[in-house]
């Protein structure tokens, strides 16, 4: 699946084009690598994405092409929060 689109359905980010611009900006990485909005992620990936006051890494635990607000959070696993100053 597209990083865009998993962003937006598992609801780490609200709106697609907000995750495209997000990834466009190089704050996103998958497995430790910066990612582009079509880069595809699996299970078992490591997400890190940078929110500016924070870095939050997350793991990828399932990938649904749609998912209700219960399914969603199924979808990842938040692994560390590392707040920036």
């Amino acid at each position: 699946m597209r990083l865009d689109k998993f962003l937006k359905i598992s609801r780490i980010i609200k709106r697609r084009t907000l995750a495209k611009s997000v990834c466009d900006q190089g704050k996103v990485k998958i497995n430790k690598r910066v990612a582009k909005a079509g880069s595809s992620v699996s299970v078992g990936d490591e997400l890190e994405i940078d929110f500016g006051s924070k870095i939050v890494v997350f793991e990828v635990c399932e990938v649904y092409s749609h998912a209700s607000k219960e399914k969603a959070s199924e979808m990842y696993k938040v692994k560390q929060e590392k707040h920036v100053i």
